[in-house]
C-alpha cells in the first residue's frame, strides 16, 4: 500500500554519516550509489553481494544474512532484500532503535520515501507520489529535466555568490527583489554564453530594488 499520510519534505545531510544497505543486488547497488554520491559512509550486508557493489570505492560489505547488530551506529537504513519477512524485521528493529528506514518498493515498511530526483550541482529537484505511482514520479522528473538543464547550476552559483557578497558587506538580502532579477532574462544570457552580462544584469536588478 502507498503512504497515506502527508509526507513532510526534508533534505537529509548524510555526508560523513554511517548508512546501511541490506541487499546486494541491482536495486541495492542503485541505493548505495545514491548514498555515496551524497557523501555517506555506506556498509552493505547481504548473503550475496554483487560485483558492482564490491567494486565501489569506499563501500564496505559483509556477505552474510542481516543481524540486529548491523544497526549499531547507523543513522539511516535502506533494505532491498526482496524478502518481506526480512524487510519487516529490519523495519521493526529500526523503529525500536529510532533509525529512519526505507524498504525498496514497500511503503508500508518505510519511515521515509525516496523521490525521483533531478540534480545539477547543489540544485536538487524532487518529485514524490508517496508510493502511489513511482512511474508518475519518474515521468514528471523526466519532463522537468527537459526544461531544467545545467544552465540552472550556473544561475544558482551567480545567485549564491551575490547573496554571499551582500551578506559579507552587512546588507540584508531579505528585502531585495530576487524575482525581478530572475525574470530579467538572466537565464537566456547564460544559455547564450554571456556570463559576464548575466552577472551585470543581476547586479543591476538588485541595486535598483
Amino acid at each position: 500500500m502507498p503512504v497515506r499520510a502527508p509526507l513532510y519534505p526534508v533534505g537529509l545531510v548524510v555526508d560523513g554519516r554511517r548508512c546501511l544497505v541490506v541487499g546486494g543486488g541491482r536495486i541495492a547497488a542503485r541505493k548505495v550509489e545514491g548514498l555515496r554520491s551524497c557523501g555517506a559512509i555506506v556498509h552493505v550486508v547481504a548473503p550475496s553481494v554483487s560485483d558492482e557493489i564490491k567494486a565501489m570505492t569506499g563501500v564496505t560489505y559483509d556477505e552474510r544474512p542481516y543481524e540486529r547488530a548491523d544497526l549499531d551506529a547507523m543513522r539511516l537504513v535502506i533494505t532491498a532484500t526482496g524478502d518481506p519477512a526480512v524487510d519487516q524485521q529490519i523495519f521493526d528493529e529500526c523503529e525500536a532503535a529510532g533509525i529512519w528506514c526505507n524498504s525498496a518498493d514497500d511503503p508500508d515498511r518505510c519511515t521515509f520515501t525516496l523521490p525521483a530526483t533531478l540534480r545539477h550541482g547543489p540544485l536538487l529537484v524532487t518529485v514524490s507520489t508517496g508510493g502511489h505511482s513511482p512511474a508518475l514520479a519518474t515521468w514528471l522528473r523526466d519532463r522537468i529535466r527537459d526544461r531544467v538543464g545545467p544552465e540552472y547550476e550556473i544561475l544558482l552559483e551567480m545567485l549564491s555568490d551575490a547573496r554571499g557578497a551582500l551578506q559579507a558587506a552587512g546588507v540584508s538580502t531579505e528585502g531585495l527583489d530576487w524575482h525581478k532579477a530572475l525574470d530579467s532574462e538572466m537565464l537566456e544570457l547564460i544559455r547564450a554564453g554571456l556570463i559576464t552580462e548575466a552577472r551585470e544584469r543581476l547586479r543591476s536588478c538588485l541595486s535598483s530594488s
